[in-house]
């Protein structure tokens, strides 16, 4: 996602760039070809600006969303440990009743 976004901002630069260069490139004087010069500059450099302020953006949240994910998986991984102790505890007293129960009717066909 943030390679995704980065490239795209990179091509819209160069988009931004053509297009300027392509309405610069008719003949003009050489006072209004140093003015495109220079809007074409500064629009390379805002679009340049914008490009590292989203990347720094991307790479932020990517961050966040990192850290976030992994509480969320520790949490759950804490919950299901405890329900996996709590379900063997009922499978142990089931056990030992079932064992009980065995050894109690064992007992009484013995007695029969």
């Amino acid at each position: 996602m943030k390679r995704y976004a980065i490239r795209m901002l990179g091509i819209s630069a160069l988009v931004v760039f053509g297009a300027v260069a392509a309405v610069g490139c008719g003949k003009k004087s050489e006072s209004d070809s140093r003015g495109v010069m220079e809007r074409t500059g500064a629009a390379l450099d805002r679009a340049a600006e914008k490009t590292v302020e989203t990347g720094e953006t991307v790479a932020g949240k990517t961050a966040e969303a990192a850290k976030h994910a992994a509480a969320t998986t520790k949490e759950v991984a804490g919950q299901v440990v405890e329900k996996t102790g709590e379900v063997m505890g009922t499978v142990g007293t089931a056990t030992e009743k079932a064992g009980a129960t065995v050894e109690k009717t064992g007992e009484e066909m013995q007695e029969k």
